[in-house]
């Protein structure tokens, strides 16, 4: 693919996820739907289709209530397609879809793993108290 296509689906992917994130918190009135971060927007490589990654605000939340949130927003994609064409002068604006990220879980996770290895390391083992006798 060339790259002039590569750095438009980007430039698209990015601006969507501007539009969206203003658009989500000022204009969509559902009550599913809290303070929700748009980490990121995957286009398709025909700008058809934008795979629209979300987290529900400070991670929080029970799985109901991000399978709501999620209900919510694919509820009000068809408005939110509109709006994202609209401003940004697409012609053909691309269909959404709502995806949970759940990237941010597996670094938290990750990171939680990591920390206990380190301070595993850290703590005196029966065997350092032989050597240091």
């Amino acid at each position: 693919m060339p790259p002039d296509r590569n750095q438009r689906r980007s430039r698209v992917g990015s601006e969507i996820q501007r539009v969206l994130a203003t658009l989500i918190a000022r204009e969509v009135k559902d009550p599913r739907i809290g303070n929700v971060t748009v980490t990121e927007v995957k286009v398709s490589p025909d700008l058809g289709e934008a795979r629209v990654y979300f987290v529900p605000f400070a991670g929080a939340g029970s799985d109901a209530e991000i399978e709501a949130t999620q209900e919510g927003l694919s509820h009000a994609a068809g408005f939110l397609r509109g709006a994202v064409g609209r401003a940004l002068g697409l012609r053909h604006a691309p269909r959404l879809q709502f995806v949970v990220d759940e990237q941010i879980d597996h670094a938290a996770n990750l990171s939680r793993l990591i920390d206990t290895a380190v301070q595993g390391d850290r703590e005196p083992t029966a065997a350092d108290d032989e050597r240091a006798d």
